[in-house]
């Protein structure tokens, strides 16, 4: 296998599991992440969120951890990555209206590299027009934003994620097991035990 240079687009109130575990793990496994924010610089922080699932009529937000984002958003170039990530909660819905963040998530789109998104990152697939075709999966609120961008929209439980060629997607962080296992395969990983 070799190694992926993976970039991951983030902002204030990501989800603190959707941003964490599979920066962590894509790392563990052999792969270069490259966690980048608009207006932040590499070791400043953005603030995340924990998104539970309790019972009531959509999730609740308790305060996270800092995440510090480990590379520079303005001097990032797309087609310099193999593969992108893009986590959910809150920041997928304001990062969707900066304009270079939909440029770099439509390039991934445009060229066929793999794309993991999951929760609200599905909002950065529809804003840059690259779910046309697809089946995507992403928190069910999102259902109508993924079905107006032209994509299939896929109900899954919540420990459950889709593959729809380069493209992985997942409704929330329970479904981090498949979700990673899934990117994983599409981007050639093989892991010996």
């Amino acid at each position: 296998m070799s190694a992926k240079k993976i970039l991951m687009i983030v902002g204030d109130f990501v989800e603190d599991y959707e941003v964490m575990v599979p920066f962590q793990a894509l790392q563990a496994v052999g792969h270069t992440v490259h966690a980048v924010c608009p207006g932040k610089k590499p070791g400043e922080k953005v603030r995340t969120a924990i998104h539970d699932f309790e019972g009531d009529q959509t999730y609740s937000e308790k305060p996270g951890h800092n995440f510090a984002v480990n590379a520079d958003f303005d001097e990032v170039n797309p087609e310099d990555y193999d593969a992108l990530v893009i986590p959910g909660g809150r920041a997928p819905e304001y990062l969707r209206l900066n304009d270079k963040v939909v440029a770099m998530v439509r390039h991934f789109g445009e060229a066929n590299k793999p794309i993991a998104a999951i929760c609200h990152g599905a909002q950065l697939l529809a804003a840059a027009d690259v779910l046309k075709g697809k089946a995507c999966s992403a928190y069910y609120a999102c259902a109508p934003e993924v079905k107006l961008a032209g994509a299939e929209y896929v109900h899954l439980e919540a420990d459950q994620a889709h593959t729809d060629g380069n493209l992985v997607t997942a409704p929330a962080w329970p479904a981090h097991p498949a979700w990673i296992a899934q990117f994983l395969k599409v981007l050639g990983t093989k892991i010996e035990l």
